[in-house]
């Protein structure tokens, strides 16, 4: 929960509010699939409730599990291709979606908006990159959840290089 209010915490309560006026509400029901792997999106979504897991080729099992507050489709709206995974909802879930043409209109138009979100996306990225790392055994796995004395807000501290 704690890196989902770190990540939040980079954007305004207007920006929160903006994301959830133009965004819907979508149910997910358990074993659904929100997003299909190479199969193009337009949208953004965040995850309101429930346990979404994220599969890669013919994989059962998920290489990661997102909750609450957590961001499905960031890649896909920076780098324009299409996902790198499948994502099935794990048990019954909610989501926010969020339009890829709502977000880049608010890019144009408010810049304090899209630096705050693109700061936002990043940090979120650093956390899954640096889990990712751990899990493979280049070190132990390290999450915004937990506690760190190097943290500052606003400020992500590591290793250099």
């Amino acid at each position: 929960m704690r890196k989902v209010l770190y990540i939040l915490g980079e954007l305004s309560d207007g920006d929160i509010d903006w994301m959830a006026s133009v965004g819907s509400p979508i149910e997910v029901a358990a074993h659904d699939t929100l997003i299909h792997e190479g199969k193009a999106i337009d949208s953004v979504y965040v995850v309101l409730d429930g346990k979404l897991g994220v599969h890669v080729g013919s994989q059962a099992q998920p290489v990661a599990v997102l909750g609450k507050g957590e961001i499905v489709g960031e890649m896909s709206l920076i780098d324009k291709r299409p996902p790198s995974a499948t994502v099935r909802a794990i048990n019954h879930s909610r989501v926010l979606r969020v339009p890829r043409s709502e977000i880049e209109t608010k890019f144009a138009e408010d810049l304090g908006f899209s630096g705050r979100f693109h700061r936002a996306l990043a940090v979120f990225l650093s956390d899954r990159l640096r889990s990712t790392v751990g899990q493979l055994g280049y070190g132990r796995p390290v999450s915004l959840d937990e506690d760190h004395e190097d943290v500052v807000p606003g400020f992500v501290a590591g290793p250099a290089g």
